[in-house]
């Protein structure tokens, strides 16, 4: 593979900043490593060179539903807020996807469009890889391409889990605790006490636009549940302390 240098990145309006480093690099190292950063050292080495990091600040456009996905994007560091709408109707938040996933890999692999939009909600850096390369890349190395295989069964578990969440949960309660585990398993870390922690970035509003009710009912059980011991909010970090009882909600 040449060296990409600092190739044109689709949809960038002037937003990002191209420089290069290292696949694996500090940025990547977060609390649950991605599937293609923990790629052996020869494979990264190949995956380096079809790619340069980008830089994007909080709350800018990355791609936009509908769009040619030109481009398959793994997250170096920050958080990105994906949503899927119809025209003229409400967003609604699919998921938080943080260091270490990708975004646009099945668009990219089946030569089709995004389907969702994304969303920086915090300054991030990401590694665009240009789809022919990326195709290439994964035929040249069947590791990578079984990599590929978990990300995307990956992505089918999390629909999975939004639309139990949405269909199954008979109370906001339920569907309340049942995202807060869902984001703890997504972008949190698990501390040494078994305990889960993960950043707060959606407002109030966007919560309830997931859990089918409004601002104020996440407001007053999210409460209910710091009351009951169950989670604590301290600086935007959300710690889950027993997860059985969020779980165990109907």
């Amino acid at each position: 593979m040449a060296d990409l240098g600092q190739f044109p990145i689709p949809h960038t309006r002037n937003r990002f900043v191209s420089r290069q480093s290292p696949v694996g690099c500090a940025a990547c190292s977060n609390r649950r490593p991605g599937w293609f950063c923990s790629l052996g050292s020869a494979v990264l080495a190949d995956l380096e060179l079809a790619t340069s990091t980008i830089a994007l600040p909080a709350q800018a456009p990355l791609f936009t539903q509908g769009e040619d996905a030109r481009c398959l994007y793994l997250i170096c560091s920050g958080y990105m807020k994906l949503t899927s709408c119809r025209a003229h109707d409400k967003q609604m938040i699919v998921r938080v996807a943080g260091p270490g996933s990708m975004l646009g890999l099945y668009a990219v692999l089946s030569h089709g469009v995004y389907e969702v939009s994304a969303e920086s909600l915090t300054p991030a850096q990401l590694r665009p890889v240009e789809r022919d390369r990326f195709q290439s890349f994964l035929r040249a190395h069947k590791e990578a391409q079984m990599r590929a295989v978990q990300c995307i069964c990956q992505e089918y578990r999390f629909a999975l889990q939004d639309a139990c969440r949405i269909a199954l949960a008979e109370t906001v309660a339920g569907r309340l605790g049942h995202l807060l585990v869902d984001l703890g398993n997504q972008i949190g870390e698990t501390l040494p006490s078994g305990e889960i922690r993960f950043p707060l970035l959606l407002t109030h509003e966007e919560m309830a636009s997931m859990t089918c009710t409004t601002r104020e009912t996440v407001t007053r059980t999210l409460g209910q549940f710091r009351k009951d011991g169950w989670i604590s909010i301290e600086d935007a970090l959300v710690t889950i302390h027993h997860l059985d009882p969020l779980e165990s909600l109907q």
